[in-house]
């Protein structure tokens, strides 16, 4: 019997307590088209955006060299948070690569892959 959390992804947020909420697939693909899972993306796509804004504004606040201590211990909250959003984003999308790439070797050994020559 498989896990069902094998398949699972893993989302963009967490619960109310801070633990991680999964997005269980019926097919264990983790490729889901659902509402949630759409849902999912676009929150992704959001957060991977305000990391690359703030990338840009940190670097011009950095370059200006008239900051305050304040505003770097602020600056640096906002990187810590951002970086975090980022980094859950690569782990989901790492472990549902993985799936597709066990997809894939099961397809290419039923002949159903594509052959490269």
């Amino acid at each position: 019997m498989t896990n069902p959390m094998d398949g699972a992804r893993l989302l963009p947020w967490t619960s109310w307590e801070g633990k991680p909420c999964y997005l269980l697939n019926g097919d264990g693909s983790g490729t889901g088209s659902g509402y949630v899972s759409r849902l999912a993306d676009r929150v992704e796509a959001e957060q991977i955006s305000s990391a690359a804004e703030l990338i840009e504004d940190s670097g011009r606040i950095l370059a200006d060299r008239t900051w305050t201590p304040g505003e770097i211990h602020l600056l640096a909250v906002e990187l810590h948070h951002h970086l975090g959003q980022v980094h859950r984003v690569a782990k989901s999308r790492g472990a549902r690569l993985r799936l597709l790439e066990g997809d894939l070797d099961v397809a290419d050994s039923e002949g159903d892959g594509p052959s490269v020559t």
